[in-house]
């Protein structure tokens, strides 16, 4: 029997290797609860918050027609890039897990998930813990997808086995995107020297 989850990877590494994260669009099937695909025994679900990770889940939606399922929390984090960086910090340092929007109905339905975030601070933002500590993940095919703006996955895998300790875990997709915080520190201090 061939190795489904291998074809499947190497379809999906095709496809990434030839998407720029800039310029790629989504479709419209991205919304805030699943799209079903016919029979799909494979859900996507995702957190992001500059776009990137929310790219690579529309790549793999497409490529391997899953469902899929974004993850939101009920109250949105800030516009501001450093608004947002300071709320994460202080839910990390007081344990907080923020409610989400939606859950997915029938999880046990789903074979496959392919679980898309981004590190915040070297670990699993919040609202993505408060996803995996509130639906059960035994005996599901857990395979991430992460992104990061340099840093690497932090502490991701020890979350992960934390949170869902019957999961079966795939080897994450590790992608080093551009970082939010680079680029809005360089285009505030470009702002500055051209007031001056």
């Amino acid at each position: 029997m061939p190795d489904e989850h291998g074809f499947n990877r190497r379809k999906l590494l095709t496809a990434l290797a030839g998407l720029t994260l800039v310029s790629a669009t989504l479709p419209k099937a991205l919304a805030n609860t699943e799209s079903h695909s016919k029979n799909s025994r494979t859900l996507v679900a995702y957190f992001s918050r500059s776009g990137s990770t929310k790219v690579i889940a529309g790549v793999i939606h497409r490529n391997l027609h899953t469902d899929l399922f974004v993850i939101e929390p009920e109250i949105a984090y800030p516009e501001d890039y450093f608004k947002t960086v300071e709320q994460a910090q202080a839910e990390r340092q007081q344990a907080i897990k923020p409610a989400i929007k939606n859950n997915v109905i029938n999880l046990e339905y789903y074979q496959t998930i392919y679980l898309g975030f981004p590190i915040w601070g070297t670990s699993i933002p919040p609202v993505v813990q408060t996803f995996l500590s509130t639906h059960n993940f035994a005996n599901k095919k857990l395979i991430p997808f992460i992104t990061h703006g340099g840093y690497g996955i932090g502490d991701s895998e020890d979350v992960l086995a934390e949170l869902a300790p019957l999961a079966q875990r795939v080897t994450p997709l590790v992608i080093e995107c551009g970082q939010e915080r680079r680029t809005t520190e360089t285009v505030i201090g470009w702002l500055a020297s051209s007031i001056t």
